[in-house]
């Protein structure tokens, strides 16, 4: 027999210590160390005493057929997929709790079995009859899913290799699952690692779509070993705000498609419902008039989406001003500031700032770096800024403001909702022959930006005293800016 080997693995990251111990060093989470037996996954009374054996090899420049897709009838789900699901593909898929992960995968499981292919939903949490509740609420009991409350993979894949061979399986989740070949309890490191393996083999073995449900920490990264997220082929992030309708599908890694799409639904007393035009979802509970507030015209993967930025610019009294930031770059908006107080002369320097996307929609690209711009300045001066304009540009360290891609795209969406004017940087206008007939601001540099608000604020006459004056600088106020 092998000898036993014991090790204390972190449940968080899977990190492998020789000696229990508080901290984890390597995530930095407290009390998360666990004793597991690492002798081998596989007890050496099963293991192979033959020799390997000899296998084919391949050349690049062979011809291999495309992969086939299984469309999911959702279309915002195929969008993040990249056109469906791949036979023999396996896809991770994390949230919070209560998010709506279940949900998802039963409307989508729905649909295809509706479409005559086998599905199969294993759910290692809930028991047959509170999913068949699920389903009976969104409207879907009719449908030929076939369910089961199992949590042994070994039985799992036993059954499965039965009668015909399931389109799509769907596991309920990861951290549920156990294995004979390891002695450890489930959900702990070295139990989700080999039964993940023991799927992933027979999804590539017999060309059945697997989707393992997985849970999330609290700082929002999928639970367990990130050996996982390496072996499987698609890992996606469903993410949400509990106290609001909207729900966004993003791809983290995608081994068949992009990793900048995203899906779009709004949670309903009927389950999700895809959303075919985000901005205007975005933007229906806009305030219009309120200082603060800029609509910015944004690319998620080939989907123009238009947003709106909420700032608030308030004087504060501790030594250290606040910043704070929800849905985009905190290190982005520290730039931003900067190169505001020091090209511009707007002093933040004594002001909480407060940014907000709206809708819980998160940013990644630096386009809205302009929009962000004149948020901050209408709220710190007052001032409104046009209700009918759109803003993008990306802002250098030196104030110029850069061109972003694909900026008809941009102007053709924001036209389609409305808009009458845009403002975007100068070196864009070679690009707008499809403007679809917007009135077009373009600037070179934000200090050309920073002047037009302060004067509108100055003109309407509020009484910001010290606000005001910092953010509009003596050279635009004489007018030779």
């Amino acid at each position: 027999m092998a000898k036993s080997t014991l090790s204390f693995v972190c449940r968080n990251c899977g990190a492998a210590y020789n000696r229990w111990q508080g901290k984890c060093e390597s995530c930095g989470e407290w009390n998360t160390l666990a004793e597991e037996d690492t002798s081998g996954s596989v007890p050496v009374s099963i293991r192979s005493k033959r020799k390997g054996r000899t296998f084919a090899l391949e050349s690049l420049a062979g011809r291999s057929p495309d992969a086939p897709r299984l469309s999911s009838g959702m279309t915002e789900l195929d969008r993040v997929t990249g056109g469906g699901f791949v036979r023999g593909s396996v896809l991770l898929v994390g949230g919070d709790p209560g998010i709506g992960k279940s949900t998802l995968l039963t409307q989508a499981t729905s649909l295809l079995a509706r479409a005559g292919h086998r599905v199969v939903y294993i759910s290692g949490e809930e028991a047959v009859a509170q999913v068949r509740l699920r389903a009976e609420r969104l409207g879907l009991s009719d449908a030929p899913v076939q369910l089961a409350a199992e949590t042994s993979v070994e039985d799992i894949v036993s059954t499965l290799s039965e009668g015909a061979v399931p389109r799509l399986i769907v596991i309920d989740s990861i951290q549920t699952m156990w294995t004979d070949t390891v002695e450890s309890a489930p959900g702990t490191v070295t139990q989700v690692r080999a039964s993940a393996q023991a799927l992933i083999r027979f999804a590539k073995k017999t060309g059945a779509a697997i989707i393992l449900v997985g849970h999330v920490t609290k700082d929002g990264q999928i639970a367990g070993p990130r050996v996982v997220e390496h072996m499987v082929d698609a890992v996606m992030s469903f993410e949400g705000e509990g106290s609001q309708q909207f729900r966004i599908l993003r791809a983290v890694k995608n081994r068949f498609g992009p990793t900048d799409e995203i899906g779009v639904f709004e949670m309903t007393g009927l389950g999700l419902r895809e959303v075919t035009n985000p901005s205007e979802l975005f933007l229906s509970e806009r305030d219009l008039g309120t200082p603060g507030t800029a609509v910015f015209a944004g690319i998620e993967g080939t989907r123009p989406v238009l947003v709106e930025l909420q700032a608030l610019v308030a004087p504060t009294s501790l030594g250290t001003p606040r910043r704070a930031v929800v849905g985009w770059d905190p290190s982005r908006l520290s730039m931003v500031l900067a190169v505001l107080e020091a090209h511009c002369g707007v002093k933040l320097s004594g002001h909480d700032v407060y940014l907000n996307v709206a809708g819980g929609l998160r940013i990644n690209e630096p386009a809205a770096d302009l929009a962000a711009a004149a948020a901050l300045v209408s709220s710190l001066v007052n001032a409104q800024l046009p209700t009918d304009a759109v803003y993008f540009g990306e802002i250098s360290l030196s104030g110029v403001v850069r061109p972003v891609a694909q900026t008809p795209a941009r102007l053709k969406e924001a036209a389609k909702l409305g808009f009458q004017r845009a403002v975007l940087p100068e070196s864009a206008r070679g690009e707008t022959s499809a403007d679809a007939g917007l009135s077009l601001n373009a600037v070179n540099s934000l200090t050309t930006l920073v002047a037009e608000i302060a004067a509108r604020g100055s003109r309407r006459g509020e009484s910001n005293g010290p606000a005001e004056k910092n953010a509009t600088p003596a050279r635009f106020r004489r007018g030779d800016g």
